[in-house]
């Protein structure tokens, strides 16, 4: 399933608090991502793609970058798909907490 071309005047509009939080963890589950790579006790690719699901929220360049891994490694779109999963997960919890 491929992440929708949202145009940038179509967006959820999300308060500056929301993607501040979004960013940060995003860029987190990258770093943890990147540890996970060498660390034997993490999953590395799965944060990777959690942290690119976030970005690409945030970011068309992350989103663009999700589809060019998508079609040229297209195993990968199950990963991409569980951390979006995931992801959207993640993001309920922070909406449910700070509403």
């Amino acid at each position: 399933m491929d992440l929708p071309a949202v145009p940038p005047d179509q967006k959820p509009k999300r308060s500056r608090f929301l993607r501040f939080v979004i960013l940060v963890s995003g860029w987190f589950f990258i770093v943890l991502g990147i540890l996970g790579l060498f660390l034997p006790i993490l999953q590395g690719i799965l944060f990777l793609a959690i942290g690119a699901y976030l970005l690409s929220l945030e970011s068309p360049m992350a989103r663009r970058f999700i589809e060019r891994m998508r079609r040229r490694y297209p195993r990968l779109g199950a990963t991409f798909d569980t951390a979006r999963d995931r992801a959207a997960h993640i993001l309920h919890r922070i909406n449910a907490k700070f509403r």
